[in-house]
């Protein structure tokens, strides 16, 4: 069943998708992990622009930011997501202040269907506590560090083609809210969700009851059968008697 749901989902995306979808937003928004579930329902291939970045650069972001400072990083990033923006479509995701350099941010306008995943300060804020490796967030309070970077920022990602509100709602249903804001920015259906198979949990029960209640039956009978055996009376005898009787 579910991978016939997968490829209803797939061909929807093949017939209405001609370029990347790149996720946007701040540290905490879920690209990663919403893009990774959004690929696999697309039948999709997924790309992590950090990664990428990480893998080119061979030192993690943290690492680039302390050694070389943002404005080198920022470079790399742009390149990276330029040649990530002329591959094959498929689900980008980027991060938080790629959408911000305004280079960046045109080649997402022009090569590909931008997305922005919003959430409130503090959604945000309880999300990014739970890992580290934020370089923004290092050397100062994180909830004005937090505050300051959405009330500088969501201006920008607001320019995306698409905006879904993200905060304290499953990943699953994210998802589920990406691929109809999609639909509704084509003016187009969203791809229909398949019914889900009826349980036959009870007749299987109502199965497993009558075949339990032979395999006793045919046990009381072999135990009837060595009692009589015990007793020196043959099973076939006694059964002839019976009838006689």
């Amino acid at each position: 069943m579910q991978r016939a749901k997968s490829r209803t989902y797939q061909t929807w995306a093949e017939q209405v998708l001609d370029r990347p979808i790149v996720l946007v937003g701040l540290m905490g928004a879920g690209k990663s992990s919403i893009g990774r579930l959004l690929a696999a329902r697309l039948g999709l291939d997924f790309v992590d622009a950090d990664s990428e970045i990480e893998s080119a650069a061979g030192a993690t972001i943290e690492e680039i930011f302390e050694t070389h400072g943002e404005a080198f990083f920022r470079s790399g990033e742009r390149r990276v997501i330029d040649r990530l923006l002329t591959g094959p479509v498929r689900v980008i995701a980027t991060g938080g202040g790629a959408f911000i350099d305004a280079d960046t941010r045109r080649k997402i306008k022009a090569s590909g269907l931008s997305i922005w995943l919003k959430a409130d300060a503090e959604t945000l804020l309880k999300r990014v506590s739970r890992r580290g490796g934020r370089p923004l967030l290092k050397g100062g309070d994180r909830r004005q560090v937090m505050s300051d970077l959405t009330a500088g920022r969501d201006p920008l990602y607001a320019e995306a083609d698409i905006t879904v509100e993200t905060s304290e709602k499953p990943p699953a249903e994210v998802t589920e809210r990406v691929i109809a804001a999609v639909a509704a920015h084509f003016g187009i259906e969203p791809p229909p969700r398949p019914r889900r198979a009826k349980s036959n949990g009870a007749g299987t029960a109502n199965r497993g009851g009558g075949n339990s209640r032979g395999v006793k039956a045919k046990a009381d009978q072999k135990g009837g059968q060595r009692r009589r055996r015990r007793n020196g009376r043959p099973a076939a005898d006694t059964a002839s008697k019976a009838k006689d009787r």
